[in-house]
């Protein structure tokens, strides 16, 4: 297994903004599948997004249109900008990677690296 380092979670406010990193120094990111999931208290994980070598992207519908996945590869990096929170956003946020795969399979996502999670409470 591989591991990363999330950073970035906070307590924000409804209709706040965070943004969260997600950085390696195990391997590089090309060609990945890099993906960030969340888990809510009482809840399973669930996938929120996912980005490809090429940089194309997936969404869950829950916050397409407020988040935002990238990377930078000169650095290793991952992000997650998330806009116009919600307090239904609250969660522990974990990026994951998948290494030497460029395309996700959403139907077979089994990632071989997570991070340790970052808390993201918004309230009300």
């Amino acid at each position: 297994a591989v591991h990363l380092a999330e950073s970035g979670g906070d307590v924000v406010p409804a209709g706040g903004s965070l943004r969260l990193s997600c950085a390696t120094s195990e391997f590089t990111f090309d060609p990945c599948c890099l993906s960030w999931y969340r888990q809510a208290p009482g809840k399973e994980r669930e996938l929120v997004s996912f980005i490809n070598s090429d940089h194309s992207t997936y969404y869950t519908d829950s916050v397409r249109g407020r988040f935002t996945i990238s990377k930078d590869s000169a650095v290793d990096t991952l992000y997650l900008q998330m806009n116009n929170l919600k307090p239904e956003d609250t969660a522990v946020y974990y990026c994951a990677v998948e290494t030497e795969l460029p395309f996700c399979d959403i139907a077979r996502m089994k990632p071989n690296g997570w991070g340790q999670g970052t808390q993201v409470t918004v309230s009300s």
